[in-house]
């Protein structure tokens, strides 16, 4: 995935480390790069988790460092595809690995009923549907 930098360059995409207030590092945020001008932009995807991270953080964050993709599954799969493990993977079946994982986890969460981690599955689960569209749509 690539976008058009206003420069004019070819912006790709990287996953890099955001600081918020210089006391949170929020690692493995998929960011657009120029390697041009040195322009960044957050992944429009993610931006909507992203900022709810930093909203729940509040004005006087603890120093910390956050790992987005535990918390996004777009960040998640993204950061699965640049591993060496799966470099000769496509990426459908990636990402069709990680759908039964999350289902067979659904599975499980049910048999213990914890409501709060079938909750969080069934978001990530969301997530990948939400953008499997999105990309249906455009092509």
């Amino acid at each position: 995935m690539q976008k058009q930098c206003k420069c004019g360059s070819a912006m790709g995409i990287k996953l890099r480390t955001v600081i918020y207030q210089n006391k949170v590092e929020i690692e493995n945020v998929p960011v657009y790069s120029c390697e041009t001008c040195q322009r960044s932009e957050v992944v429009a995807l993610v931006k909507p988790e992203l900022t709810g991270i930093i909203g729940s953080l509040g004005n006087l964050p603890e120093k910390q460092q956050l790992y987005f993709n535990d918390i996004s599954e777009i960040a998640h799969l993204m950061k699965m595809v640049t591993e060496k493990q799966y470099a000769a993977d496509p990426v459908e079946k990636i990402v069709e690995d990680r759908i039964n994982e999350l289902l067979d986890l659904l599975l499980l969460a049910q048999s213990l009923k914890d409501d709060h981690w079938m909750d969080d599955i069934r978001k990530r689960l969301g997530q990948i549907a939400k953008h499997s569209l999105s990309v249906n749509d455009i092509a």
